[in-house]
């Protein structure tokens, strides 16, 4: 089997970088849920300590998003380079980074 050609090897950077991104936004979510929680019914002997450690985990994510962003642009910039780079590469490929391409944009796009 030969081995994936820069482009294709480029593309999966983007879309790892991309789920990676979606992940974190999900755990933000989901913590930012257990604080709620935790607020409403703080009564037990260590509340205050989890409510702690919580908003610790969520600042943690919070500042691993726009990190996982700038690795985003870098590695469309390395994509967008390698698509012009591609002469014979088979129209799958070229199609498959394009989708991607736009996906990531997209990402990119969104309100934080």
């Amino acid at each position: 089997m030969a081995p994936p050609s820069k482009l294709a090897v480029s593309t999966s950077v983007v879309l790892r970088l991309v789920k990676e991104e979606a992940s974190y936004h999900k755990e933000l979510t989901q913590q930012e849920a257990r604080i709620a929680k935790l607020e409403a019914g703080s009564e037990g002997e260590n509340a205050e300590f989890q409510l702690k450690q919580e908003r610790q985990a969520l600042q943690e994510t919070k500042n691993v998003i726009p990190e996982v962003r700038e690795k985003i642009k870098k590695a469309l910039v390395q994509l967008e380079d390698q698509l012009e780079a591609s002469g014979e590469t088979s129209t799958e490929e070229i199609t498959k980074a394009k989708d991607m391409m736009a996906k990531a944009k997209a990402t990119l796009e969104e309100a934080v």
